[in-house]
């Protein structure tokens, strides 16, 4: 019967948030060990599914960068990184798009299917599918001057910055009760498809979404301070003061800077989890204490 009570509890404590999201965006994006282990996938599913049936609504946009590497091998193609982006010329391209487009985003899908009920589904999206995402060839020396690194010489090919998004669409998808899951894919004035880095794009939709809450599901608990602990909340001057200081580095860098760029479009909180826990999701949300890194203004 304690147990029981337990759990009576936490449905208790989950009730005030239920409330204060109902009808609110939320944009997640997937990405790291939450998409590979059998476990993590499922209980991601079975969290978005909840999340939608409790009133919010999930805008999913995903990653697949190992999956995106090990195919290029499969075709014989060593993976070419520039500055910590992937190269990406023409025939790369075509490959990352029948990845992420193809692969993985269908199988996000069929997954959260696989749990939803009637007239609840989840549907697939490639940034090129009414032209979603508007893009254009990256400014590569804005881009690594931004983010404090030196910008390489070499062309990165067909990787894009997006110029535009068509949140209508969005919009309709979610008023109709659909859960949209989007690949980051854009595409240009003629047509042809860049390679978008996931966590940027997902703050550009976010950002034009005006969304609730911006939650990145990643392999590390969130952001830490210089001493490995992790920063529970984090206010946007000390991310860059962090940033400045080299305690912010990597790939951490333009999570934080598009986090940044969200909130002051009008996102109200941009949360860094870690994809690793099992219901990090539903703890970060529908709890007091939370299990990441909260960023706001």
């Amino acid at each position: 019967m304690e147990e029981l009570i337990a759990k009576a509890r936490i449905l208790q404590e989950a009730l005030p948030y239920i409330k204060k999201f109902h009808g609110k965006i939320f944009v997640i994006k997937y990405g790291g060990s939450a998409m590979h282990e059998e476990e993590l996938r499922e209980s991601f599913a079975k969290d978005i599914v909840l999340l939608k049936y409790v009133g919010i609504n999930p805008v999913i946009v995903h990653g697949g960068g190992p999956q995106i590497s090990k195919t290029l091998e499969v075709f014989g193609i060593k993976p070419k990184f520039v500055g910590g982006m992937r190269k990406t010329d023409e025939l790369t391209m075509h490959i990352v798009e029948m990845v992420l487009s193809g692969d993985i985003n269908k199988d996000i899908v069929a997954l959260i299917n696989q749990y939803s009920g009637e007239k609840t589904y989840a549907v697939g999206l490639s940034g090129r599918d009414g032209r979603l995402l508007k893009a254009k060839k990256l400014d590569k020396e804005k881009f690594f001057k931004e983010l404090r690194l030196p910008v390489p010489e070499e062309d990165i090919g067909y990787v894009g910055e997006i110029t535009d998004v068509n949140e209508e669409l969005i919009h309709t998808l979610l008023a109709n009760n659909f859960i949209p899951v989007i690949a980051p894919i854009g595409v240009g004035e003629k047509g042809e498809a860049y390679n978008i880095n996931a966590d940027v794009a997902a703050a550009e939709i976010a950002r034009e979404l005006k969304a609730e809450k911006l939650i990145y599901l990643t392999d590390t608990p969130g952001v830490k301070d210089a001493e490995g602990n992790l920063i529970s909340s984090l206010s946007k001057e000390r991310a860059e003061e962090l940033i400045r200081s080299g305690v912010i580095r990597e790939g951490m860098i333009p999570k934080v800077k598009s986090a940044i760029k969200a909130l002051e479009g009008g996102v109200k909180k941009v949360h860094i989890i870690d994809g690793r826990v099992k219901h990090s999701l539903l703890l970060e949300v529908f709890t007091k204490e939370g299990v990441g890194t909260e960023i706001v203004l």
